[in-house]
């Protein structure tokens, strides 16, 4: 252990807590963006990912009009969002080198845990490797085949656990009542 963050000065304290909860919205507002576009299954996540056809669409030989009264139900409907290649490029770019600022700042946390070596090094793991399977995953499923896409969730829920264990025991480290301390 580095630092202790059990013996840290109060400002230290409310850096970190202050910097958890800020990680802690962005995460949370992430999954409802998920859930909104790419979804929380195999199956959603590879509608989202996986290339349908190869090449550019292109327009019928004719054109046929049709006038049809659109109903509230019909303009509701979901769409399908689906990326393509180059919005994968886009978010890769953006998103794995901030993963990897996300993935060192809890590191550093974890660095003032009273923890095992072993554990120290398994989350630090955890939180470089998950976003590392997220974007595989993702571009598993564009590339080769939409069975990729579990490895895709398995990165982002993996995202989630390594955020919530550190959060927890960085809380618990720093803001626990000291043994024989009165309140």
């Amino acid at each position: 252990m580095i630092y202790d963050l059990r013996r840290a000065a109060l400002p230290v304290k409310w850096l970190v807590t202050c910097l958890l909860a800020t990680f802690g919205i962005a995460y949370g507002f992430g999954a409802w963006m998920v859930g909104l576009y790419a979804g929380f299954t195999p199956k959603s996540v590879a509608a989202t990912y996986a290339d349908r056809e190869m090449g550019m669409r292109m327009p019928p030989d004719t054109t046929m009009v049709l006038h049809h009264q659109v109903t509230l139900g019909e303009l509701a409907a979901d769409e399908q969002h689906v990326v393509d290649r180059n919005l994968l490029i886009q978010d890769t770019h953006v998103h794995v080198p901030m993963y990897g600022v996300i993935a060192a700042a809890l590191s550093l946390v974890v660095l003032g845990l009273a923890v095992p070596q072993w554990s120290a090094l398994a989350l630090i793991t955890l939180l470089f490797a998950a976003p590392w399977l997220d974007f595989a995953g993702m571009w598993l499923t564009k590339l080769a085949s939409p069975g990729f896409a579990l490895i895709t969730l398995l990165g982002g829920w993996a995202m989630g656990a390594g955020y919530m264990i550190v959060t927890a025991l960085a809380l618990w480290h720093m803001w626990r009542p000291a043994k024989g301390v009165a309140v």
